[in-house]
């Protein structure tokens, strides 16, 4: 259905989007739309009585104002905001956490992937949907066609009541133009300022209608091919590579372009150990001293934004059987592919190694002194970018279909179901991974015949032998050769399916009436069954990297069956006074961990047509996934801190520290997590054209899954969570001799805060004879309280904005924006504010303080004999300068800076 002008009045009393009943404007996104977009009042008025279907609820209603509050982003702001995919058009809003980016995944196998993240309680508690229904790829937006988006509807509290499972911070739903007409073919390319992080892409979207108007078919497709910003970019950007810098007293310092994480680790490596110790091999394996021009920093071999390369398409055909029965289809394929420098490998058995005196690489000098010396061998320390730098290869392929039918059943009653089947088949490849046993054999080697060859290969015992074997030069950057390069290292990998089968069905009516207007309901039923495949290489398998990224496969599945009902009982209905009561609940049974329910109670009350007061309370559940459920255990033994002491520090042979044998991995035993929600708010229109929201929600969330470490659980247990104390095993002296450290069900997640919107829509009529409209809208977000409590350890990150601070969040951010539209011509600005705070308030930094950032876009769209349409952004125009908080990335800041988009538009 179309969004329209004289329907949004009722969307607006219910949710922070805010578009004026009077402006004579469809509800478009924040600032402002394309071109075209404006309509004349005989056409909103031909549209007044469509059907408003709001994500907040599953009950469509004329003139239904629902409790839960609700931000509408329209097509128009998707394409205005030139971005790379809708994830991140939805990263800008304020009630989202920028968690999952290009520049936030750069050292991070979650690049390619683009998730949701509301409120900052991870994207596995946002629920995204498509034409709401679930989708396999929902968490990866890259899926989706912008093309065919009519809007976006955030719902931001929570709806696991509505939609299930995952709905604990919000919903997102996606909501296509199914009735899309005619043929649009476009491109963009974008630029930055700083002649790197080159974009291109190309889009297209045809529908038309068959059968006499009976039947409609739509198709859409996009591909981008966006480079990313490689590590010479970070040389070009202020302020990235920050660190803090002890500075005595103990006190720390946050201070530009830190490379103390390596020190005295250099790249072409430094002696660790005996009386040559400090020194530094140079490029010719000679030796000088350790300089500060030696020293390396882990995050110097990073890129700053991921490479991303996609291609999506979504097709659908529907056709009316009768007039008052529709069935559908749709299928949709997307590929993106990610292949970029990932980082040289950290681990410590390639940072630092023995080297024998005796090694023919060694500089005859060199070798020398440490004779003289008495040194048979040294430590070496080198920072091997010449040869171990990760090369991450990251494809991943969606495919999806569906069927539905919907239709009326008389007597007001509607009906609708569908069923759906996709999986996402996801490659993963590091490429150039160091092989420890091989390193450790190249780097033995002995000089044999004249020839420096692998000890492994002249010690006469042919059973030994490596023929493969190449000997590693250490000594200075670029020693090592490609053949020998090629021996050390070899290619992690992993090839996973996900899986997903949905069916759902419902049906909506009016049974009867009350004194204040029609009740109405909603009962439906779904089921879900989910399923994961996931192999790993050989070489993973056996442990043989230095840094094992990919440890162990996963196989597993799980099903859901559910019901659920919905009712809209209104109470009061006068000229002056209006009170509807709103009530859902639903029960879903896991075949995991059984039944459990969801449920949601709010109300509406409008006061003199202008104001809307409203509140919801609600109780949301998200499952445990796959990976929590299945992914294979480890077994380490190791040292542990036991926080479970009391009534044990006497006995005998109590040892509060010991060493434990820990189980990691899935937990088939996890159960769902429960978060009771609540929101309080009010929406005012004293005057045509202008709209302000204010909304406050709390959210608690207990029996919070996560992967604990041993002295969590033995912490949850002194707290009296029964599960962690069944996870710890002691012997007769009160000991811990084992600890099933898996995943569990012993952390609390909270967050509270309050969503701000205000938006003035206004022909330019009144003002003067000047064509088109004038749009203003605000978003804001405060975030009062984020925090996370696991066991033992309790965070409070809400206003720490800190690089190394997990999960933070700025207090406030907002979006002002400010266009024009005309027929013809579209004019917009918008700042967006990202609030300050403190780098980490948990350490004693002298500079700790972080000053906000406010970024200006700006933004033209211009139409051509209604064919053609051109438009161009400038994002971040002044080339505003992250603070000094950046040692690898961040979320809130921008640290690419002044980007440039053109592109232009044909339709037919």
């Amino acid at each position: 259905m179309h969004w329209q002008t004289t329907a949004v009045r009722a969307a607006l009393s219910t949710s922070v989007a805010a578009i004026a009943l009077l402006a004579g404007a469809p509800v478009a996104a924040q600032s402002g739309g394309t071109v075209g977009d404006v309509e004349e009042d005989a056409d909103v008025e031909e549209t007044a009585n469509e059907t408003i279907v709001v994500t907040g609820s599953r009950i469509s209603r004329d003139g239904f104002d629902q409790p839960t509050p609700t931000t509408v982003l329209g097509s128009t702001e998707i394409r205005q905001a030139a971005k790379v995919n809708l994830q991140q058009v939805l990263n800008e809003q304020p009630q989202v956490r920028n968690t999952v980016s290009p520049t936030g995944t750069i050292g991070n196998t979650a690049s390619g992937t683009a998730p949701v993240d509301l409120r900052g309680l991870g994207s596995a508690r946002t629920l995204t949907l498509l034409n709401g229904r679930r989708f396999v790829g929902d968490n990866n937006l890259n899926f989706v066609p912008t093309s065919l988006v009519d809007r976006i509807e955030i719902v931001t509290g929570g709806a696991s009541a509505a939609w299930g499972s995952d709905a604990v911070a919000g919903v997102v739903n996606i909501i296509l133009d199914d009735d899309f007409d005619g043929l649009t073919i476009g491109a963009s390319a974008g630029i930055s300022s700083r002649h790197d992080g080159e974009r291109y892409g190309v889009d297209g979207a045809f529908g038309t209608s068959f059968a006499d108007g009976r039947g409609h078919f739509i198709i859409g497709a996009e591909y981008v091919d966006d480079s990313g910003i490689p590590m010479s970019g970070r040389r070009d950007r202020p302020r990235l590579g920050a660190g803090l810098v002890a500075i005595g007293g103990g006190q720390v310092e946050l201070q530009p372009d830190v490379n103390t994480d390596l020190f005295p680790i250099s790249q072409g490596g430094t002696i660790l150990s005996g009386s040559l110790a400090g020194q530094a091999f140079n490029s010719d394996g000679t030796l000088g001293p350790y300089t500060l021009a030696d020293a390396s920093s882990l995050y110097d071999s990073l890129i700053v934004a991921s490479p991303l390369e996609r291609f999506s398409s979504y097709a659908r055909a529907t056709f009316d059987i009768t007039n008052n029965i529709e069935v559908w289809v749709d299928g949709a394929y997307g590929i993106s592919d990610v292949r970029q420098p990932f980082f040289a490998d950290p681990a410590g058995s390639i940072l630092a190694f023995q080297v024998a005196t005796s090694n023919p690489f060694l500089n005859p000098g060199v070798r020398a002194q440490l004779l003289g010396a008495g040194e048979a061998a040294f430590v070496l320390g080198r920072f091997s970018t010449d040869s171990f730098v990760l090369d991450f290869d990251a494809r991943r392929e969606n495919i999806e279909g569906a069927i539905g039918i919907s239709g009326e059943l008389g007597s007001g009653w509607r009906f609708d179901a569908h069923f759906s089947h996709g999986q996402i088949e996801n490659s993963q490849r590091f490429f150039n991974s160091p092989i420890t046993a091989n390193f450790q054999r190249a780097l033995n080697a002995v000089n044999s015949g004249g020839q420096i060859v692998c000890a492994v290969n002249a010690d006469g015992n042919a059973a030994n032998d490596d023929p493969a074997c190449v000997p590693f030069n250490p000594f200075g950057q670029g020693a090592p050769s490609q053949a020998a390069i090629d021996y050390v290292t070899g290619t992690q990998m992993t090839d996973s399916v996900n899986k997903l089968d949905s069916l759902a069905a419902s049906v909506q009516g009016e049974p009867f009436s009350l004194w204040a207007g029609p009740v109405s309901i909603v009962l439906g039923v779904e089921a879900r069954w989910q399923e994961q495949e996931q192999t790993i290489g050989a070489l993973n398998a056996a442990g043989a990297f230095g840094t094992n990224v990919f440890s162990s496969a996963l196989n597993g599945g799980t099903d859901v069956k559910e019901g659920f009902g919905e009712i809209l009982l209104p109470l009061f209905n006068s000229e002056n006074f209006e009170f509807d009561l709103n009530g859902a609940a639903r029960y879903s049974d896991y075949n995991l961990s059984g039944g459990i329910w969801s449920w949601k109670v709010g109300g509406t009350a409008r006061l003199f047509q202008d104001i809307l007061l409203r509140a919801t309370r609600s109780r949301d559940i998200r499952a445990p996934s796959i990976g929590n459920l299945f992914s294979v255990s480890a077994i380490n033994i190791r040292n542990v801190v036991d926080n479970d002491t009391e009534g044990r520090t006497g006995t005998p042979g109590y040892n509060p520290t010991p060493r434990a044998t820990i189980f990691t991995g899935g937990n088939p035993d996890l159960v769902p997590e429960v978060a009771r929600t609540w929101t309080a708010g009010l929406s005012v229109s004293p005057f045509d054209g202008f709209n302000l929201s204010v909304d406050y929600y709390d959210i608690e969330i207990g029996n919070a899954i996560t992967a604990p470490n041993a002295s969590d659980i033995t912490a949850a247990c002194a707290q009296g969570v029964t599960s962690a104390c069944d996870a710890v095993i002691r012997d007769a002296t009160g000991t811990i001799t084992t600890v099933y450290a898996t995943t569990q069900n012993i952390a609390q997640f909270a967050t509270n805060g309050v969503d701000i919107e205000a938006s003035y829509v206004t022909p330019l009529s009144w003002l003067a004879d000047i064509p088109g409209v004038l749009r203003v809208r605000a978003l804001a977000t405060y975030v009062d309280e984020l925090s996370f409590q696991t066991g033992f350890n309790q965070r409070q990150v809400a206003g720490d904005v800190g690089d190394t601070v997990l999960d933070g969040v700025p207090h406030w951010r907002g979006n002002l924006s400010l266009t024009y539209q005309s027929d013809d011509l579209g004019l917009d600005a918008r700042l967006r504010y990202v609030g300050g705070g403190q780098y980490d308030s948990t350490l004693p930094i002298v500079n700790n303080d972080i000053d906000a950032r406010t970024y200006l876009d700006l933004g033209a769209q211009f139409k051509v004999e209604d064919l053609f349409t051109f438009f161009m952004n400038v994002n971040n125009v002044f080339d505003v300068a992250p603070p000094l908080i950046i040692q690898t990335t961040n979320v809130h800041y921008d640290n690419v800076g002044r980007y440039y988009t053109v592109g232009a538009r044909v339709e037919f």
